[in-house]
């Protein structure tokens, strides 16, 4: 895993398309997309993250936190672990566009946290979307509903270090396998996203319409085999490929069916395959 930095200071840090065509003849050009930057995304005190929303979350919402389930306060969940609804009182440093400190936000709980199939924390705050827009002028990024496409440009923006990656979606694991751990679907970065220590949790945003596709979590430090901070891909034979210095994040759109009004986590709602305790 691109470690939580705490974790990170007794060893070294981790390596850490174009638009179709229209279809009809216009004057109209279509809109640009917003340049990503640093607004919206938090620091932890030892990992990245960033406020986070769905389509149909509303102003008055309480707002959340999205980070991995391995920068979780308590430590990293076992196997089969899924925390649910556990009060919490961290705070995270909000960032404004240029990176610069905009204020401190507070959690009440963790909605939910795992590191099976996926490397997932997501924090309820104090604060709804509209107070934290009203306070410090930011809003909350939203997460995209549908899977990730290979070769699309993305952005990995970590709070912590105020660090943007910028690289491609080079591709998709099947399983990746670090330790005791084994994630679905990964996503795997092209080699110009050399991810550190800190940088873990980061939102994976797609350049062209600013949403998150994914959340930062690891990467094959020295080449060995599925160990720890030494992700491998399993293949749907079995087949074990290691990528040395590749790095990888989880895909975030399975999060989208289990938010039910009032940015509640339900993981019973229709279409929620997230892992259940």
């Amino acid at each position: 895993m691109n470690k939580p930095l705490v974790a990170a200071c007794f060893s070294a840090l981790l390596l850490g398309a174009t638009a179709a065509p229209a279809t009809a003849v216009s004057d109209e050009r279509p809109a640009k997309a917003k340049a990503v930057d640093f607004a919206g995304t938090v620091a932890l005190s030892n990992c990245s993250g960033s406020v986070v929303r769905v389509a149909d979350s509303k102003p008055d919402d309480p707002a959340l936190v999205m980070s991995n389930g391995h920068c979780l306060e308590a430590g990293f969940p076992a196997p089969g672990e899924v925390v649910l609804d556990k009060p919490s009182s961290r705070s995270f440093t909000l960032l404004d566009s240029s990176g610069g400190d905009a204020g401190t936000v507070k959690a009440s709980k963790i909605a939910y946290g795992t590191m099976t199939d996926t490397d997932l924390s997501l924090y309820e705050l104090t604060s709804t979307y509209s107070e934290i827009e009203s306070e410090f002028g930011i809003k909350a990024l939203e997460l995209n509903a549908a899977h990730p496409e290979q070769g699309k440009a993305i952005t990995v923006a970590s709070g912590y270090w105020k660090k943007m990656y910028k690289c491609s979606i080079d591709g998709f694991a099947y399983r990746l396998k670090e330790g005791n751990w084994t994630w679905k679907d990964s996503v795997r970065y092209t080699p110009d996203c050399q991810t550190i220590g800190g940088t873990s949790g980061s939102p994976v945003i797609d350049d062209a319409t600013g949403k998150v596709v994914a959340v930062n979590n690891t990467g094959n430090e020295s080449g060995e085999e599925c160990t720890d901070n030494n992700p491998c891909e399993v293949d749907e034979s079995g087949k074990v490929t290691v990528r040395k210095g590749i790095n990888y994040a989880q895909q975030t759109y399975g999060i989208v069916p289990c938010v039910a009004p009032g940015n509640k986590i339900d993981l019973s709602r229709e279409g929620c395959a997230l892992p259940k305790p």
